[in-house]
């Protein structure tokens, strides 16, 4: 036992982080790209000159 979990916790574990990871990827990529895109709008809107 490792910090009072058995082994097939650690598995169970293990498996969740495995998953999760492509979601957390996927999710940065959307966020970044909607950040971009409202920002690409806000420099099109009329009257704002930089």
């Amino acid at each position: 036992m490792l910090l009072g979990l058995e082994w097939h916790w650690w598995i169970v574990l293990l498996v969740l982080l495995a998953v999760s990871i492509p979601f957390k990827i996927k999710f940065l990529k959307w966020w970044n790209r909607r950040r971009q895109e409202t920002k690409k709008d806000r420099n099109e809107k009329w009257g704002d000159e930089q």
